[in-house]
C-alpha cells in the first residue's frame, strides 16, 4: 500500500477494522448494526409519518447502513470476496428490514402516508439526476473520510448529506397505503445513492492506491487488478443504468413545472379579476390543479380557456377545485 501523507492515512488494517463486521468482536459489531437499523428505521418511520424533518435527520445519523456500503467498497479494491458477500448481504438486509418496519409503522396509521399529504414523503419520491450528483460528491467525501484520519470525523455528516434509511421507510409506508408508483421512485432514490457511494467510493480508494500492487494474485489465481476493473466496471454500468430512469423523472419533473408556471400566469390574473384565491397549483398525472377558493356563486370559466390557450396550455389538461368561502358576519 502507497501512503502518500503517512501518518494522516489510514492503513488497510485500520479501514478493515471501521468497516468489516468479521474478527473477535464481529458478533458485537453484527448485534450494533441490528439494533442502530432497527431504531433507526423507526425513528426515521415516526419522523415520515409525523412530517417532521428533523426527526428524520435524527434517522440518518443513527442508521448504520453506510459502514456495509463502505465496506462493500473496500472488499472490492482489496478482492475480499467474503467480506464483499458479508457487507452486500447486510445491506440487502438492512435495507428488507427498513422496508418492513415502515410498512408495520404504517399499518397502525389510520391514514394514508402518500406524496399528496406528506411533505416528506413527496421530497422522496421522484429522484432527479441533482439527487445522484449529489450522492456522488457525498460518496466521495465518504471514501476519502474512510482513508484519512485527519477528516473521519466528517463521517456524521456524510450521513446526514447520503439519505439512506428514509427513502426504505418511504418505501414501507406508501406499500402499506396501496401507492406503488411512489414507493418504486422511493427505492430508486435509495438505489441511486447506494450506486453513487459505490462508485464514488471505489474511484476515490483506488486513487489513493488502496490495495495490493496491480500484478498481484487472490487465492482464486484471478489477477488482482483484473477483478478490481471488474468490479469497476460493474458499479458505472449500475450506475448509468439507475441513471437513466433519474434522467426521465428529472425531465418529467421539469415539464411540469414549466406547465405550472404557464398555467399560473394565465390563472392569476383571472381569479384576481374576479376576486378568487388560488390556494395551490399542482402537477397530477398529466393534469393540472387549480385549487381556488372564494365567495360564491361559482364563478365561470368560460374566459380562463383563451387565457390558457394563449399561455401555450391545452385547457383540457387543467382542472379546477373550487372551494366556496362564506362570509358570516355575527351580531348586529
Amino acid at each position: 500500500m502507497t501512503l502518500r501523507w503517512g501518518a494522516l492515512m489510514h492503513t488497510v488494517a485500520e479501514m478493515r477494522q471501521i468497516v468489516f463486521i468479521d474478527g473477535p468482536d464481529g458478533a458485537a459489531k453484527h448485534s450494533r448494526f441490528w439494533i442502530l437499523l432497527a431504531l433507526s428505521s423507526v425513528i426515521a418511520a415516526a419522523g415520515v409519518v409525523g412530517d417532521s424533518t428533523a426527526t428524520v435527520i435524527g434517522a440518518m445519523i443513527v442508521a448504520p447502513l453506510m459502514t456495509p456500503i463502505l465496506g462493500v467498497v473496500l472488499a472490492t479494491v482489496i478482492g475480499d470476496r467474503r467480506n464483499l458477500l458479508v457487507s452486500a448481504g447486510l445491506v440487502l438486509g438492512g435495507a428488507a428490514a427498513a422496508i418492513l418496519i415502515g410498512w408495520l409503522i404504517g399499518f397502525f396509521d389510520p391514514l394514508p402516508v402518500v406524496a399528496a399529504n406528506n411533505s416528506q414523503v413527496a421530497a422522496r419520491v421522484s429522484p432527479k439526476i441533482i439527487d445522484l450528483v449529489g450522492a456522488l460528491a457525498t460518496g466521495a467525501v465518504g471514501a476519502i473520510a474512510l482513508v484519512r484520519k485527519d477528516i473521519s470525523d466528517t463521517l456524521p455528516g456524510v450521513a446526514i448529506a447520503i439519505s439512506l434509511v428514509p427513502p426504505l421507510s418511504v418505501v414501507g409506508l406508501t406499500l402499506e397505503s396501496g401507492a406503488l408508483h411512489e414507493a418504486g421512485g422511493a427505492l430508486l432514490l435509495f438505489a441511486a445513492n447506494v450506486a453513487a457511494i459505490l462508485a464514488t467510493g471505489v474511484i476515490v480508494l483506488l486513487g489513493f492506491r488502496i490495495g495490493s500492487a496491480p500484478h498481484a494474485e487472490r487465492a482464486d489465481g484471478v489477477s488482482m487488478w483484473g477483478a478490481r476493473r471488474r468490479s469497476v466496471v460493474t458499479v458505472l454500468i449500475t450506475l448509468v443504468i439507475i441513471g437513466i430512469p433519474l434522467g426521465g423523472t428529472s425531465i418529467r419533473v421539469t415539464q411540469q413545472a414549466l406547465e405550472i408556471d404557464d398555467v399560473r400566469s394565465a390563472v392569476q390574473p383571472w381569479a384576481d379579476d374576479l376576486g378568487l384565491d388560488v390556494v395551490g397549483i399542482t402537477a397530477d398525472g398529466d393534469q393540472v390543479v387549480v385549487s381556488l377558493e372564494g365567495e360564491p356563486p361559482e364563478p365561470s370559466t368560460a374566459e380562463l380557456a383563451p387565457r390558457l390557450e394563449a399561455a401555450g396550455v391545452d385547457p383540457a389538461d387543467v382542472v379546477i377545485e373550487y372551494s366556496p368561502a362564506y362570509r358570516i358576519e355575527l351580531g348586529g
